[in-house]
């Protein structure tokens, strides 16, 4: 397994739409193998390919300690609404709310080519609709506001000089428990909780 670079906004690839798999080889076993460690190391709870510079229809993601790998994902079911906030490991320190459904149910096929059916409810819901997102080219920014959107480039543009050729580098081994983040630097026991980077 290998920590791969993120692509970050600004990157090409990340408004791409991906390419459904006709099966599931041993090049993409490894691919979702690569993407779960590279999401781990950005302390991320959701990765798709175009995330790190892939074409194919995969994502990978980790809520509650259940990893789940699906290929040519498909929300079959959806219902409900809730506005929350979200991140994206491709555009760092940037957060916006976005409105979700709170329950699916979601076809797709697993790392070993084997074809299922989960519902899925609130967090684990919201980030397969976040990825679902990024296969189809789209990013949460996109749900902003014209105001909003142009405060989030303004901001961007400071951000992202760290990040030259729009890469983000991850050091293996430096993950850290996603559960201790908090949103707030400050001691205040009353902030929110951190939305993890999907």
């Amino acid at each position: 397994m290998a920590v791969l670079d993120i692509r970050v906004l600004g990157d090409p690839i990340l408004r791409e739409r991906t390419e459904a798999l006709r099966a599931v080889t041993d090049e993409v076993r490894a691919l979702v193998a690569d993407m779960f460690e590279t999401m781990r190391a950005a302390e991320g709870i959701g990765l798709a390919a175009p995330q790190v510079g892939r074409k194919e229809r995969v994502f990978v993601m980790e809520v509650d300690d259940d990893p789940m790998a699906m290929v040519n994902p498909e929300i079959i079911e959806r219902e409900g609404s809730e506005r929350a906030e979200e991140g994206c490991l491709s555009i760092p320190e940037i957060f916006g709310d976005v409105d979700r459904a709170t329950r699916i149910v979601v076809r797709a096929l697993d790392a070993e080519g084997n074809p299922f059916e989960v519902e899925l409810t609130d967090l684990a819901a919201r980030c397969v609709q976040h990825e679902l997102d990024h296969l189809d080219g789209k990013l949460f920014i996109d749900y902003m506001s014209l105001i909003k959107r142009k405060f989030t480039a303004r901001k961007w543009e400071k951000e992202a000089v760290n990040y030259p050729g729009f890469i983000r580098k991850l050091e293996p081994g430096k993950a850290h428990s996603r559960k201790s983040r908090s949103r707030s630097k400050s001691a205040d026991p009353a902030a929110p909780p951190f939305e993890p980077e999907l």
